[in-house]
Order: structure tokens, then sequence, then C-alpha cells
């Protein structure tokens, strides 16, 4: 009877990220400018866990969420970039959400484990103001 439990309890658990998945994740990011990689950019990363400061190149360990990772970036005023990166769900979670008929992922969601940002973050510099008219935006206003 007690190993029934025991096994049962296991099963429940096996497929939950929040016990299997750590909620940090290393990324790497590189800066992009005239189809090359530039080195030396200042970037922030920037999600509704926390948030990160990195020069580029460089691998930083970041709080996952479920919520997109926001990457800003700038040099010297010479070039700049703001982008938004989507999380994805992780297989973890699919095992969590068929073994606890789905309450283990509101766990999972709101911890963050069982979602990944991509591993490599490559972010595509824009030189000052393009010709195009687009100029970085001003500080504090986020860019979708």
């Amino acid at each position: 009877m007690y190993r029934l439990a025991a096994i049962a309890a296991l099963a429940l658990t096996a497929g939950c990220a929040t016990l299997t998945e750590s909620t940090q994740q290393q990324v790497t990011v590189q800066t992009i400018l005239d189809n090359r990689e530039v080195g030396g950019v200042g970037c922030v990363l920037y999600n509704d866990v926390g948030k990160w400061f990195v020069t580029s190149p460089a691998r930083v360990t970041i709080r996952r969420s479920a919520a997109p990772l926001r990457v800003d970036c700038k040099q010297d005023g010479a070039a700049w970039a703001y982008e938004k990166v989507d999380s994805k769900v992780n297989s973890s979670v699919w095992g969590n959400v068929v073994l606890t008929a789905g309450a283990g992922y509101l766990v999972d969601r709101n911890t963050g484990a069982g979602f990944d940002y991509p591993a490599t973050l490559t972010v595509i510099l824009h030189k000052g103001e393009e010709a195009d008219g687009r100029a970085p935006p001003a500080p504090g206003v986020t860019v979708y």
C-alpha cells in the first residue's frame, strides 16, 4: 500500500518543471552591426522577475519566466537595439499538464521553471538614426 502511494507521488512529480528544472537559465548575448559581430556593447536584459547587465559578447544567468525578455543595448550613442524575446514552454511542462490535470502548470508558469528563452540571443544593432527615420526611443519607453 505504501509502495503504491510512493509510486503515485513520484509519478505526479515526474513531469513537474518546478521540481525537475531550475528557475535559472544561461543565455549568450551577441550583438551584430552591418552583418558583423560587434563587441563591447552594453546590454540590459530584463523580464518581470529581474534585470541583468552585460557587455557583449557575454554569457549571463537569468531567471526564467513566462513573460517576454527585453534586451536593450547601446554602444556610445553610435548603435542601439531594443528587442523582445518570447519564452517558450519547455518539455517538462507537458508531463506536468498530463500528470497533474493542469494544476502543476500554474505553478510552473508562476515560477518560470516551465519556460525557456533561446540559448543564444542575437541582437541586431541599428546605427544612430536610421535613414527611415527610426531613432532610439526615449529612456523608459517600452518598444515591442
